[in-house]
């Protein structure tokens, strides 16, 4: 990944330089170019990994250090500004690369748009692959403001994708009448997010998953620095239970998008992301560890 521009903010909570086995690569992806409500998410990654020094390593949930798991924080992407394609083709570029490298991205966003490329290359080593979103919104318009590629439009254009076999969509609360029945491809299951994600475990058992979680699947009054807040949505404690599901399945990509610092009180919302990346790390490694011997 030599050829991409990188900038290199302080390392996510306990995680290295270099691993010894296949594992997880995190690296942000500062895009925010379709945003519609309150821009901002670029500032995303960078605060995330800032705020998550306050955290302990140790997950008393997942009984797991993350000093211990095989993760790289591989730094930010330099992306151009106004130029949506050209920032698309540098992120696909970036997760293919580490898929070459035999591990897993982790994605922090940035705006939503950010989950297709990343998609797009997990099609391209993976065949079949099932989509998890999870997200206060369908996204699944086929153009918004006149504008196919969009953050309200993502999903939409990832359910297109060849490779991509299902896109099961969680925690939704807003949509278009069309969206919300599922019209355009997405298996909504309003409202709610570990119930449905524990009901599809054995459906996916061995099959190759992306997840892509929007903070805003949150209830504002806990996430209330994101672009485009739903009231209505889940607690903290669903999400975080969700996440320890993860461990059991076959988790190929991972992506948190739409965290908006400039909109955040305290930091709540950053921190709270900076928990859930913790979590879904800790899971995603327990499941590479399951699946592949040491290099």
């Amino acid at each position: 990944m030599t050829d991409l521009a990188w900038e290199y903010p302080r390392r996510f909570l306990g995680c290295a330089a270099e691993i010894s086995r296949p594992g997880t690569a995190l690296f942000g992806a500062p895009l925010d170019a379709t945003t519609t409500f309150r821009p901002g998410t670029r500032f995303g990654p960078s605060r995330v990994r800032e705020v998550s020094q306050v955290l302990e390593e140790y997950s008393p949930t997942l009984d797991m250090d993350i000093r211990d798991a095989a993760v790289r924080d591989i730094g930010d992407l330099v992306l151009p500004f106004g130029d949506v394609g050209s920032a698309l083709g540098i992120i696909e570029t970036c997760v293919a690369a580490i898929y070459d490298a035999g591990d897993v991205p982790f994605m922090l966003g940035g705006e939503h748009l950010v989950t297709l490329p990343a998609v797009s290359a997990a099609c391209m080593r993976y065949a079949q692959l099932a989509v998890i979103h999870i997200d206060a919104h369908a996204d699944m318009r086929h153009e918004y403001l006149g504008e196919k590629l969009s953050h309200a439009t993502v999903m939409r254009r990832v359910s297109e994708l060849p490779g991509v076999a299902a896109v099961y969509q969680l925690g939704i609360r807003s949509g278009t009448a069309e969206e919300m029945r599922g019209a355009f491809g997405g298996r909504v299951h309003p409202g709610e997010v570990a119930r449905p994600l524990r009901a599809l475990r054995d459906d996916l058992s061995g099959r190759p998953v992306y997840v892509s979680v929007d903070i805003d699947v949150l209830d504002p009054a806990y996430a209330p620095g994101t672009g485009a807040p739903e009231p209505g949505g889940v607690a903290p404690g669903e999400i975080l239970e969700s996440v320890a599901l993860l461990r059991d399945m076959n988790i190929v990509g991972f992506d948190l998008v739409e965290v908006a610092p400039a909109y955040d009180h305290s930091d709540i919302t950053s921190i709270l992301a900076a928990k859930i990346v913790r979590e879904a790390l800790l899971a995603v490694d327990a499941g590479i560890a399951r699946r592949v011997p040491p290099r």
